[in-house]
């Protein structure tokens, strides 16, 4: 597998039970499979001590760097944020609480020889309430219908980036529908996108804010807007 120069982006909101573990984690795996390699996490206005937390391991670590907003923007914001501050020829998001397993990275980047884009999507149901799953599938049909993107889970916690389709992007959505921006962007310019499935590690720790009702709102504003006008 080539060994790409590497950007690891980690949007981060009140992780401060996770964040430390999955540093030290992304930190292991990063030595393995690059030999230049950064981590940015990008706190999205945490009111918990979880910026501290990082600010500490980056001050002891050079391959680290905290990016903080200084108001919540209910994800968007911190993603768009993080990989804007991307310096490296490949960028790989995941979530703070590293759903991920390191052998599916390590495959994700294998598929990087004839995609520009690798996307996980989850192969099982982790919430099987019955709001969370019509959420799921209702948001993710909607997208393939309005946007002609064939993705089976848009917003899956991991997705692989070259830094060629990121190049002079200007996201605006603030909510979890600047995953659908991205990928809807990149099929306009013509790169190629490739999925594959995996299982996805279940939350141990802390709180996922992503159905929050004013989350969910905004990404809907988000993707009616986008349709409307392109932003």
């Amino acid at each position: 597998m080539k060994r790409y120069s590497i950007s690891f982006v980690i949007p981060m909101y009140n992780e401060a039970e996770n964040i430390e573990n999955t540093l030290k984690a992304v930190s292991g795996l990063a030595r393995d499979i690059s030999d230049d390699y950064e981590i940015i996490v990008s706190d999205d206005a945490s009111t918990d001590n979880g910026a501290d937390i990082v600010s500490t391991m980056a001050s002891k670590d050079t391959h680290m760097r905290l990016v903080r907003l200084p108001k919540n923007t209910k994800f968007g914001g911190a993603l768009a944020e993080g990989l804007k501050n991307v310096t490296k020829e490949v960028a790989i998001y995941t979530d703070s609480d590293l759903p991920v397993k390191g052998d599916d990275i390590k495959k994700g980047l294998s598929l990087l020889e004839n995609a520009d884009i690798v996307t996980g999507c989850s192969m099982v149901i982790k919430d099987m309430s019955f709001k969370r799953i019509i959420m799921s599938k209702g948001y993710n049909f909607l997208v393939q219908i309005l946007f002609g993107l064939s993705i089976k889970d848009i917003n899956s916690g991991f997705k692989i980036y070259k830094a060629v389709v990121l190049k002079g992007l200007r996201l605006v959505s603030r909510s979890p529908f600047v995953d659908v921006e991205i990928f809807a962007e990149a099929k306009k310019k013509g790169f190629r996108i490739e999925q594959f499935g995996l299982v996805f590690d279940l939350r141990t720790h802390g709180v996922s804010t992503i159905s929050r009702m004013s989350v969910v709102a905004r990404t809907f504003y988000d993707m009616i807007r986008y349709r409307l006008t392109g932003f």
